[in-house]
């Protein structure tokens, strides 16, 4: 739980190719509401690019028994990753309407 102390929002993020993952997550959210009090927390569903999926969409039932925000993800490929980063910035800066933009990486500075 310390992990947890004074933090502004959450992703909990399961596998969707381990079922056990998904089955955690109301321990996670539990654990998490407990120290942070009513912060927003986005549920991913992470590796949806592979295909042995164990945890099928309709599975996945958790955000809305608990009405938190839901997002199937890929971090491999890159597929909705920025959505949970867009939803919870957008909540913290209490602005609808916050884009991200695009920039190109600046090469760190030479030592």
């Amino acid at each position: 739980d310390g992990y947890y102390i004074h933090g502004q929002c959450a992703i909990i993020m399961f596998d969707v190719t381990a079922r056990l993952t998904y089955k955690n997550v109301p321990t996670w959210h539990r654990d998490l509401c407990r120290v942070c009090e009513n912060i927003p927390i986005v549920l991913c569903g992470n590796k949806v690019d592979v295909k042995n999926r164990q945890v099928k969409a309709k599975q996945v039932t958790f955000h809305r028994k608990k009405n938190l925000q839901y997002y199937e993800i890929s971090a491999k490929s890159n597929y909705n990753f920025e959505k949970p980063f867009l939803y919870l910035a957008r909540k913290l800066a209490g602005n609808p309407e916050l884009h991200f933009v695009e920039s190109p990486a600046l090469a760190p500075p030479e030592v």
